[in-house]
């Protein structure tokens, strides 16, 4: 496990800057071979006098240039390759460490003052940029990842100073979309990226002792000023991807609730890609022409002649929406497994279509009559294992279920063979009815494509912790053995099922080490080492019908 999350953080780390295509990362690299460009290093002055470290490339000539900025928890010299390209396109690129970040000033802590609090890092260095006698007024901000997650927040401060951003694999709400999911803390992507980037360990401290939704999330959420954004952006993501439901929200968000500068503006790109965007291979399954979406906008350099040069390339005409359909990968004739476009997100007007769950753990649209129960017990000391996904440290994207389908605390449930192929596209939720006897406990959920040779093939999945089921910003523990409703957000796909797959849903409890593993005792988050097993109860009647809602798309069944 080790060496595996070792291989994927170096794919990660690499992709902090460079995300935007294996054409970009070649002309990056071969303008190393080129003589380089001038490159200035200054210390930026925050408003509280703490100073950023900031490289600053030069093009030839006297200027003013537009300006691309990157703010990045990572070495700056990462961006070198792509700066000096910058530069010799006619752009001034500047890239900052964060705060406490390879020569910055400040305390090493991620993501603390880039937003709109008393202290605002971007919002000052962007004010800093248009001050510079080498700046011409047009500034775009891009990259991915961290760096994604620093444009958002610059966003939400309601700045003026930027004309357009390129986001790629970022999240607008660092606690729904980065921090924790469903209330549960999503342990190995955040333990592991806090370590291996050697931010200072009160970092972690810090996220731990807010597991609610609370003040100090509150002003580290731009999905909650989306009317204070004021630039054209484009959202990258990928349906395996660590922040995929968060790319799309904040897409969406900003193109409808944004300001007069970006409302209406927007663009989504959405592959069957994992935190590694522009591949075909996503874990297990290789997807057809995946690399190759039918859009210039993902185009950092076309995005922002236009933008910030006024070149009339057609990038902003281009559709809202860019998004691949997953299908099955092993029939050259299957439906899907292709690239579309829509004005919107949802792009189809799908319909919100449950599947119920079956005591003999079938599943159908047959809604339950007489019903029953199933039951299992979760032990945290022994959790169901993570197997794909979307992971950053570990093994990511699509793969064979099978391997965890055997276990006792996972319920499987499992359709008839499909008689037509049947897209769902949008997003998925999981309407569980539970109980268990213990005070707390978590409810996992997951959705798979079963193929004709027993492959399981995950989809999308979600989580939520039981004492969050009446919303975020307050715990909630349970009655022993009474039954509640839970709403479980599998996040958004596109996909075909085949004629003769299968749909299954997955029921469980855990999901480690992705998800920190309810110690079921309902004490506080990491209060104490103490754990209990819980036996938990899905119920599947007519009065509490279990069932995973599929945005079916119509006249695909």
């Amino acid at each position: 496990m080790v060496m595996h999350r070792a291989k994927w953080w170096r794919t990660v780390l690499t992709i902090g800057i460079c995300v935007i295509g294996v054409g970009c990362v070649v002309r990056a690299v071969l303008s190393k071979l080129q003589p380089p460009v001038k490159k200035e290093t200054v210390m930026v002055p925050m408003r509280d006098g703490v100073r950023l470290a900031t490289d600053i490339y030069f093009p030839e000539g006297d200027g003013p240039f537009p300006v691309i900025l990157l703010r990045s928890p990572y070495d700056r010299k990462l961006g070198e390759g792509i700066a000096q390209d910058a530069a010799r396109r006619g752009y001034v690129m500047v890239i900052q460490n964060t705060r406490g970040r390879f020569g910055s000033e400040g305390e090493n802590l991620p993501f603390e003052t880039d937003g709109w609090g008393r202290l605002r890092d971007g919002e000052d260095t962007v004010e800093w940029i248009a001050r510079q006698p080498w700046c011409n007024g047009k500034i775009g901000t891009w990259g991915g990842s961290a760096l994604g997650i620093t444009q958002y927040l610059l966003a939400g401060t309601g700045t003026k100073r930027v004309t357009a951003q390129n986001i790629t694999v970022g999240a607008p709400s660092l606690y729904h979309g980065v921090v924790y999911w469903g209330g549960v803390f999503r342990k190995a992507m955040i333990e592991d990226w806090l370590r291996i980037s050697a931010f200072s360990p009160d970092a972690l401290k810090i996220w731990t002792s807010h597991p609610t939704y609370d003040a100090y999330w509150r002003e580290r959420d731009m999905t909650t000023r989306f009317r204070y954004t004021n630039a054209p952006a484009i959202h990258i993501g990928g349906w395996y991807d660590i922040f995929a439901q968060a790319t799309i929200d904040a897409f969406v968000g900003m193109q409808t609730r944004g300001g007069p500068g970006a409302r209406g503006k927007q663009k989504l790109l959405m592959g069957p890609w994992t935190h590694g965007v522009f591949q075909e291979k996503a874990g297990e399954l290789t997807f057809p022409n995946a690399k190759n979406p039918p859009t210039t906008a993902h185009d950092i350099w076309r995005w922002f002649d236009h933008y910030l040069k006024g070149v009339d390339n057609g990038v902003d005409r281009e559709p809202a929406v860019t998004y691949y359909v997953m299908g099955d990968v092993t029939d050259r004739s299957a439906p899907g497994n292709e690239w579309r476009t829509a004005d919107r997100w949802p792009p189809v007007n799908a319909t919100p279509t449950p599947f119920y769950l079956h005591p003999d753990r079938s599943l159908s649209t047959r809604k339950p009559e007489e019903g029953g129960t199933l039951s299992y017990t979760y032990d945290p000391r022994d959790p169901v294992p993570t197997v794909g996904g979307p992971r950053l440290t570990l093994p990511a994207g699509a793969m064979d279920q099978r391997k965890i389908e055997s276990r006792s605390d996972v319920l499987v449930f499992t359709s008839e063979p499909l008689r037509e192929p049947v897209e769902v596209t949008g997003r998925v939720k999981v309407i569980l009815w539970a109980s268990s006897d213990a005070p707390d406990t978590d409810f996992a959920a997951k959705l798979c494509d079963v193929y004709p040779d027993g492959r399981s093939i995950n989809i999308c999945e979600g989580i939520l912790r039981a004492r969050f089921r009446e919303g975020f910003s307050k715990e909630k523990l349970m009655q022993p053995g009474t039954p509640y409703r839970f709403e479980i957000d599998l996040w958004s796909t596109s996909i075909v099922f085949n004629r003769g797959h299968r749909i299954r849903v997955h029921i469980t409890s855990s999901n480690a080490p992705a998800f920190d593993p309810n110690p079921n005792t309902g004490e506080p988050f990491r209060a104490s080492e103490r754990t209990r097993p819980a036996h938990n109860t899905i119920y599947m009647d007519a009065k509490r019908p279990s069932h995973i809602l599929l945005p079916v798309v119509k006249g695909s069944r």
